[in-house]
């Protein structure tokens, strides 16, 4: 349990079926810390309504509202939280700690994006992106991934951090966008360490999705 609490739960605007988002309900459950979640209806629209707007002028899930504070992008969200919440085992305090943990942050923002994450909405959502190219940076990426998870539990090393929760999501989902995690195990060893974790919450599948 975190030190400190906030003085009221969390507020989480939230699609259930965006990675982004999962990332922050997810760490947000993780720490113990009491949080509401408000769905955002992306389908009807409802991220690019003025009322959102004014919380995230890009329109986009995820958005917290902490106290006073109203702060969008997944990322930026958890180390917030981390800070603010969390020991410094989620998110070191010592240079090279940090940096290790931001290489992974940036990781997640930039491959993990246009791979995995990409080749999802391509095929879920009928998202216009270039499918092939998806599959071809996720390929690569697990490729780097499976040898680095092969001698350590996790990302960055022996402790889980915040690096292992902005990858998570859209690695554990990747097969909704037709990139099969068999012949991955060191990868699947690392979703299945972080699914034990007191506390995880797991994201909404395709199959749950409305027609």
């Amino acid at each position: 349990m975190p030190a400190v609490h906030p003085s009221q739960p969390i507020r989480l605007y939230r699609s259930p079926f965006s990675g982004h988002a999962h990332r922050v309900e997810l760490f947000l459950s993780l720490l113990g810390l009491p949080y509401e979640m408000i769905d955002v209806d992306l389908r009807a629209g409802d991220q690019k309504k003025p009322e959102f707007l004014a919380k995230n002028p890009f329109g986009q899930v995820p958005v917290i509202e902490d106290g006073t504070v109203t702060l969008a992008d997944s990322n930026a969200i958890l180390v917030y939280l981390a800070s603010q919440y969390a020991d410094a085992s989620w998110l070191p305090r010592d240079p090279l700690g940090a940096a290790g943990v931001q290489r992974f942050l940036s990781l997640a923002a930039g491959e993990i994006y246009r791979g995995p994450a990409s080749a999802r909405m391509a095929t879920l959502f009928g998202v216009p992106l270039d499918r092939d190219a998806a599959h071809a940076t996720a390929i690569r990426l697990f490729g780097i991934l499976e040898p680095h998870l092969a001698d350590q539990p996790f990302l960055t090393g022996s402790h889980v951090t915040i690096a292992d929760i902005a990858t998570y999501s859209y690695t554990a989902h990747a097969p909704e966008g037709g990139i099969a995690l068999d012949g991955y195990p060191h990868i699947r060893r690392w979703l299945s360490r972080i699914e034990a974790l007191p506390g995880f919450v797991p994201m909404r599948a395709s199959q749950q999705l409305a027609a």
